[in-house]
């Protein structure tokens, strides 16, 4: 078997030759108008924006960071630029049933019109119908109407006090009504006088006060009626008083609104209610408590109590706006959402009425776009289900939720719904849209497109677009330009930062975040563009500002207090590699990691799971061991061994299968008794088949046990061993390169494990030859051999224990 050789310097890291960029800075090059990297993702976005179909609504996946909300609104608003501008909607009072408030639709503009128009005429009512009422004219006509009323009843009094006077009964009004009593001489006659009478004068006059009695409660009868007339003939009087005064205002303000039906028919509406209420535009009623307690009422809004009637709420006003409305609100609760309706105190108690209803985030945008995270949604209580429940019906329906669920007994409202017509795109991480397509029936009826952004985008043949993109990004965040080595320094970086020297980062956030951090020190430097230099001191504060931990670690190591070995050799002991994540920041670290032998059932420990400190991942990768030792070298005996496995000074969770072929390593070098390179780390993970596999975080791993290397000393003897198959994703630092390029510190690219355990033991690994066996000597007999000798001993005890059974 041939031996991997160290991995050339240019292997180690992909530049971005300034070279081949025709500018001298980005101020050179012209502002990128198009998004780059996302083409499958943009096809989506305007195949959601371009059917108009239920359902078709958009969830944006991606990472935090990638920019698709601004991307996504950039081409949102331009679309929307080009779309009708959608109608204004106005609630107004329904004077037949004024808990059921009307909507009404009005072209874009003319609803502030109409707000403005009703607004004007409630100012002219409450000064013209006064003034009518307080005019000559009127006086007149109903003081007509009230003398003939009066004269009425005082002729039909007076025929009855004539008759009574012809007859000698006297007429007399007394607090309890009208009583009627003989006189004689003009004298009303008393009690005793009374009973003095003969009998037959007596009887005839009580006669007499009968039937005047008759007459006198068919005219006391009347008198109500004649009032009931009177009452009637004012109203009348009034109605076409009022018809007069406010008819030719009504007129002129529905000529202007003939064209919309629905509106025409609300202000004839309120024309009749104006008639029939116009004493209220005389003296506005005031509330009795606050009358008998001396308190002046407050008007709320424009006019008084009892005007708030007749005014219109404008709940959604577009007369500003030209084309379709695009809404992102940042705090999307469910009243934000849906709208409400608003309650106002009134003398220790709520009211509520048509003019506190106000608009949601569905209201604002209806006939355009809402743009929603799905995580601030989900967090709101009821505001997902408000969302889905417009969507589904197709209108925008306002329920309080105190209402809804029984927690206010104030008398509410129940506005007529508006007709939803929306684009709704929510942003999302890939996890939220998969929980909730496998656990919400109604999101995937709801939300059928998706859109899929990428973290990545290709590097060949891309420098150019990304320095555009750089220069882009800089004229928008008013950067200085950035040169030609700053820009390509920023593409390695990229490259870097996407953990593929093959790739670029298309998350605009960290994008823009180092290259503010650049401008910060070019400026401080007094330089009137970004050089590469300031991208690398902005590279360096970043990682400087987040590797404490990663300096305390190192110390550890440095002063002994954890054990690792970085020269000489070690039978069953190896440095694996792993990654610890501090927030956005990663960094290698290496573990020691030792394998001890003996004769057991076939077992191999894992100590990580045992203690329960293990991942399942981890837990996977140990398992895989047994299953390559009993396939390999054992294959017709039973795997005798009891192996255990750990990585030593380990106080927290392990999780991943990257250290499985580490592990490894340290298991065929207790077996055989070869001992191990302490000089050489290792990463990668293992297969059944003894194939080494891609890991992540690469070049963290080796940087993390360059520096501890290079802490003690480079020897020359140092290095790692990694998957070949993650050689396209190195990106090192320029001084693991240059170290490499010195012959001071190697990397090795290893495809299975025979091949790194002869790197690692300096033994060949050996292949079985024609006759199935391994050369002498070499890491696989040393490891058959001592199988065999555990598979030998372990069946002799057996023999022995059943010998002794029968004994």
């Amino acid at each position: 078997m041939k031996n991997p050789q160290a991995l050339p310097p240019n292997l180690l890291f992909r530049r971005c030759d300034p070279e081949q960029f025709s500018f001298q800075t980005t101020a050179d090059l012209e502002e990128l108008s198009e998004i780059i990297g996302q083409e499958r993702a943009l096809e989506a976005v305007r195949f959601g924006i371009g059917i108009r179909r239920q359902g078709f609504n958009l969830f944006l996946l991606g990472s935090p960071g990638t920019g698709e909300y601004s991307m996504v609104r950039r081409i949102l608003e331009q679309q929307a630029a080009k779309e009708p501008t959608p109608p204004d909607w106005c609630y107004v009072n329904n004077f037949g049933h004024p808990e059921e408030p009307r909507a009404l639709q009005l072209p874009a503009g003319r609803g502030a019109k109409l707000h403005q128009d009703v607004q004007r005429l409630l100012e002219d009512l409450q000064s013209v119908i006064p003034s009518v009422f307080e005019s000559e004219n009127y006086r007149a006509r109903k003081q007509v109407i009230d003398q003939e009323s009066k004269e009425r009843q005082e002729k039909a009094f007076d025929e009855i006090q004539h008759e009574a006077d012809n007859k000698g009964i006297a007429v007399l009004r007394t607090p309890t009504g009208i009583v009627l009593a003989p006189t004689r001489k003009g004298e009303v006659l008393g009690e005793e006088d009374v009973r003095r009478l003969p009998g037959a004068e007596l009887e005839r006059i009580e006669k007499q006060i009968a039937k005047l009695q008759e007459k006198l409660e068919v005219v006391l009868r009347q008198v109500p009626v004649w009032e009931k007339e009177r009452r009637e003939k004012i109203r009348e009087l009034n109605r076409e008083v009022t018809i007069f005064a406010v008819g030719h205002l009504l007129d002129e303000l529905q000529k202007n609104y003939v064209d919309l039906p629905e509106v025409m028919s609300h202000l004839k509406g309120m024309q009749q209610d104006v008639i029939q209420n116009a004493d209220q535009f005389l003296s506005p009623p005031e509330h009795p408590l606050a009358a008998l307690m001396g308190i002046s009422q407050p008007h709320v809004g424009k006019g008084s109590m009892f005007l708030r009637r007749y005014q219109v709420n404008l709940l959604i006003d577009h007369s500003a706006n030209h084309g379709a409305p695009v809404v992102a609100p940042d705090h999307p609760t469910y009243q934000n959402l849906v709208g409400q309706v608003e309650y106002m105190a009134q003398m220790g108690a709520l009211s509520t009425d048509f003019n506190l209803i106000r608009a949601g985030a569905l209201h604002r945008a209806n006939g355009g776009y809402l743009v929603l995270d799905a995580y601030k949604v989900l967090l709101q209580p009821y505001a997902w289900e408000g969302l889905k429940r417009a969507l589904r019906s197709g209108e925008m329906r306002i329920e309080s939720l105190g209402q809804m669920l029984s927690l206010m007994s104030t008398v509410s409202l129940q506005p007529k719904p508006i007709p939803l017509e929306v684009k709704v795109v929510l942003m999302g991480e890939r996890l939220l849209y998969y929980l909730l397509s496998a656990y919400d029936p109604e999101f995937n009826e709801l939300f059928k497109v998706g859109a899929d952004f990428e973290e990545h985008m290709e590097r060949g043949g891309n420098d150019q677009l990304y320095a555009r993109l750089i220069g882009t990004i800089a004229r928008q965040e008013k950067l200085l330009p950035f040169a030609a080595g700053a820009v390509a320094r920023v593409v390695e970086h990229s490259s870097r930062a996407a953990g593929d020297s093959e790739k670029l980062l298309t998350q605009r956030r960290s994008l823009q975040d180092l290259l503010r951090e650049a401008d910060y020190w070019a400026r401080e430097a007094g330089q009137a563009a970004v050089r590469a230099a300031d991208v690398q001191r902005a590279i360096d504060a970043q990682i400087h500002r987040a590797d404490r931990v990663r300096e305390r670690l190192q110390e550890a190591v440095l002063k002994g207090t954890l054990l690792i070995d970085t020269a000489g050799e070690r039978t069953g002991q190896v440095n694996g590699l792993s990654v610890i994540e501090m927030g956005q920041y990663a960094f290698g670290h290496p573990s020691r990691i030792t394998a001890r032998v003996r004769l057991g059932k076939g077992e191999v420990i894992d100590i990580e799971r045992e203690v329960e400190l293990g991942g399942p991942i981890h837990s996977k990768g140990v398992l895989i061991l047994s299953g390559f030792l009993g396939a390999r070298y054992a294959p017709d005996r039973p795997l005798s061994l009891s192996a255990s496995l750990v990585f030593e000074q380990s106080y927290g969770a392990v999780e991943g299968d990257s250290a499985s072929s580490a592990e490894l390593y340290a298991l065929l070098s207790a077996l055989s008794g070869a001992p191990i390179r302490q000089a050489l780390a290792v990463t990668g993970s293992v297969n059944q088949h003894g194939e080494v596999q891609a890991i992540g975080g690469v070049n963290e791993k080796i940087e993390g046990f360059f520096d501890l290397c290079k802490a003690r000393g480079l020897t020359g003897e140092q290095g790692v061993l990694i998957p070949a198959s993650n050689v396209r994703h190195l990106m090192l630092r320029q001084e693991v390169v240059d170290a490499t390029a010195a012959g001071k510190f190697q990397i090795y690219a290893v495809e299975n494990i025979d091949q790194g355990m002869e790197i690692l033991t300096g033994v060949p690994a050996g292949e079985r030859d024609a006759s199935g066996k391994f050369p002498e000597g070499s890491v696989n007999q040393r490891v058959e051999a001592r199988l065999i000798e555990l598979a030998e001993k372990r069946q002799a005890a057996a023999a022995r224990q059943k010998t002794e059974g029968e004994a």
